[in-house]
């Protein structure tokens, strides 16, 4: 899809329309400070605020090719740099200047505002330019020449190539064309033209070479095979043949790499094409609201693939309207809670390997988890069981759904309900990236985006499961290992396997796609660990089949519909396989195993346990098991702590390991029987396998004794039940 040039032009405009009124008030008081040539000293924040004015109009210009713009910023920003560094100071006519070239700037925007083109734009005034820098002190022979050239021109493909800048619009004109020499015109037409979507068919077509040169390391492989099964005497000359086609494929896998490289380089824009127009609506929308904010940029120089910045912009608007609507608090409020009046917007990016994380948080009132759940109920998105068993993280995450928004009055920047759908829409499902939400209350919300660099190749695991290839990026890919069925254990209805002391849920992927399921023939089976952030699922294939880079192909427009597959590869030969989209699976997974689950009634009250325990691994997993089957699930890492805990509160049941720091179990469970309110209620100790520390633990006043060493959740919760009733 190519990029809307229209749609920045008018950011921009909207950008200038701030910063111009600012420039000619800034040079307003310049006039006034100054006395004769000398500056009053009170005039140092404004030619700081001055200069930051002109080099935003000059970084923003110059990205979208608006030579004439650029020309007169970068001649200001010359000026008002020397202004700064106090080099030159403001003289009436210096300061006479600066509001020419104001008035020059404030009729190229305008004409921008009427829909003139960019190349239609007049060049600027060669004079006036030469003017300003004469005045800063500084004539650099070419005003123009740092331009960078890494980005290409921001057009749309629909409506033709952007005309580069001639070198008219940028220098004088030679004084006669006879005082040119060759090499000095041949200098001056460096660049070329070239329509977005044609340079948008040459990656493709360089990708698709790149992903079908992979079929001739099976040819390299076969030619091997095939040299051992000839005769000995011609075994030494076919090796040699062997050897020089495998040479000759790897060395060309490196040059189609290069170029496809080089090309995906040629298409690449920095962050601050978005960023910059979000810092000028962060400004608006705030005085809209009544409230205060400064927005802080970082890692804008970033660069993402203009297919990836294309689609970024409209889930980062709905993110900076969420938090100032919904997060950040009116400057009353704020003060009330403690706080500076002046909110707080960080919009920070930065590159980690092959992806960019882009990251907005805000100092604001945070989430309300039981708003959330109210909507969710009153909105009948879940029901009371359903979100009894979600996790904090999972409660939070509800304000992702279609139609989920907290706001009970619906303005015009939010309450519809379609913000936050359309952020995870597009980052999880559109540009395969990943979105992780937290929130403190009082403290904030932080949006983490990871996305990936470029769409245009990534790696792929292929796999087959009942007949079928199918491909997974291997982004979301955690591991692949060999388990028995045996290992299987049943938690709370679902199957799952403990991996490095985690709880995975398993599944066989054909069951998720409604396919076939092929019983295996072997003792163990093949499991794919798949994951998105925190969550894991480890889906049971047939065969692992391949992994290389890939090109990534869009489903075509009536295939859009299907939840659980995002792309299209091609497996060469005309022959694709579907790409799974993995956050659609363990979406569907996690729903399978809550029809499959039995928790306790959701009419029961909710029974409030007291984990104690020094591993925080242990920690984690029985709060998993007993939170799965609807227990409300306390924890403390040492005997101390946990009496403390329960001390200070009420619990219905106490889980307790013996070996711990500053107070064992045993000591725990006795002091607990000291107190009346837990002289009968259930404690259940877990240990080693010691009969001395079973009957220790039947002294001190245990209920039940659970060997951590066979430890089983189904024993656990069914104790529980047992004691509880």
């Amino acid at each position: 899809m190519a990029l809307d040039i229209r749609r920045f032009i008018q950011r921009f405009v909207e950008e200038a329309a701030d910063h111009l009124p600012r420039l000619r008030e800034g040079v307003h008081t310049l006039e006034q400070d100054a006395t004769g040539s000398a500056a009053g000293t009170a005039s140092k924040e404004h030619i700081n605020e001055l200069f930051r004015s002109a080099h935003t109009l000059k970084g923003s210009s110059r990205m979208l090719k608006l030579a004439p713009i650029t020309a007169l910023a970068h001649s200001m920003e010359e000026l008002l740099s020397a202004f700064r560094e106090g080099s030159t100071l403001p003289s009436a006519a210096s300061l006479g200047l600066l509001n020419q070239a104001i008035d020059a700037l404030d009729d190229y925007v305008g004409q921008l505002a009427q829909g003139a083109a960019p190349e239609a734009l007049a060049a600027a005034d060669p004079a006036l330019c030469k003017a300003l820098e004469s005045a800063a002190g500084s004539l650099p022979e070419a005003p123009l020449s740092d331009a960078p050239l890494s980005a290409p021109p921001l057009s749309d493909a629909s409506t033709g190539p952007t005309a580069v800048p001639s070198p008219s619009s940028t220098k004088a004109p030679p004084a006669a064309p006879s005082s040119a020499s060759p090499a000095s015109a041949l200098a001056l037409s460096d660049t070329v033209r070239v329509r977005l979507d044609r340079l948008d068919d040459v990656i493709r077509l360089m990708g698709e070479v790149l992903s079908g040169h992979h079929h001739l390391h099976g040819l390299v492989e076969q030619a091997r095979q095939l040299g051992l099964s000839l005769p000995a005497q011609h075994q030494a000359e076919f090796h040699d043949f062997q050897r020089e086609f495998k040479d000759s494929v790897l060395s060309h896998d490196a040059l189609m790499s290069d170029l496809h490289d080089r090309a995906l380089q040629m298409r690449m824009l920095p962050l601050s094409v978005v960023f910059d127009p979000l810092a000028q609506m962060t400004r608006e929308l705030a005085q809209s609201l009544g409230k205060q904010v400064d927005c802080r940029v970082r890692g804008s120089e970033i660069e993402l693939d203009r297919q990836m910045i294309d689609r970024l912009s409209d889930p980062l608007i709905h993110l900076l309207r969420n938090a100032l609507d919904h997060g950040l608090e009116a400057p009353a409020q704020r003060q009330a809670a403690g706080k500076a009046p002046r909110g707080q917007l960080t919009l920070e990016a930065w590159q980690d390997g092959g992806w960019v994380v882009v990251e907005m948080r805000d100092d604001g009132a945070g989430i309300d988890l039981a708003a959330v759940r109210q909507k969710a109920l009153s909105r009948q998105l879940l029901d009371e069981g359903q979100l009894a068993l979600l996790s904090e993280q999972e409660t939070l995450e509800l304000i992702l759904l279609p139609g989920f928004s907290t706001k009970s009055l619906i303005t015009d920047f939010s309450g519809r309900g379609v913000g936050m759908d359309v952020v995870k829409r597009t980052v999880v499902d559109e540009l395969s990236g990943d979105l992780h939400l937290t929130s403190s209350p009082g403290k904030g919300t932080h949006f983490s985006l990871r996305l990936p660099l470029s769409l245009a190749l990534m790696r792929v695991l292929l796999v087959e499961v009942s007949g079928v290839t199918l491909g997974v990026t291997a982004p979301h890919v955690a591991e692949l290992v060999e388990r028995s069925p045996e290992e299987f254990i049943d938690a709370a209805g679902q199957t799952t396997l403990i991996l490095r002391n985690e709880f995975v849920p398993v599944v066989a992927l054909a069951t998720l796609l409604d396919l076939p399921v092929v019983p295996p023939v072997a003792d163990k089976v093949l499991l794919l660990v798949v994951h998105q952030r925190q969550q894991k699922l480890a889906l049971i294939i047939d065969v692992l089949v391949d992994e290389r880079d890939m090109v990534i192909k869009p489903l075509p427009n009536h295939l859009r519909y299907l939840p659980l597959v995002s792309g299209m590869v091609s497996l060469g030969r005309n022959t694709l396989a579907s790409l799974l989209h993995v956050p659609a699976l363990l979406e569907r997974s996690r729903q399978t195993g809550l029809r499959q689950t039995a928790p306790m009634p959701t009419d029961a009250p909710r029974h409030r346990i007291l984990v104690v325990d020094d591993s925080l691994n242990t920690r984690e997993i029985e709060k998993d098991v007993l939170e799965a089957w609807g227990y409300q699930v306390t924890l403390a890492e040492n005997g101390r702590d946990g009496l403390n805990k329960a001390l200070a509160d009420s619990f219905d049941a106490v889980l307790t390991d013996v070996e711990m720091p500053v107070m064992d179990g045993f000591a725990l469970t006795a002091r607990l029987r000291e107190n009346d309110a837990y002289r009968h209620k259930p404690i259940i100790i877990t240990s080693r396998e010691k009969e001395a520390d079973r009957r220790r633990g039947i002294e001190v006043g245990a209920d039940a004794y659970i060997v951590k060493g066979s430890f089983d959740q189904n024993n656990l919760v069914e104790t529980l039940r047992a004691l509880l009733g």
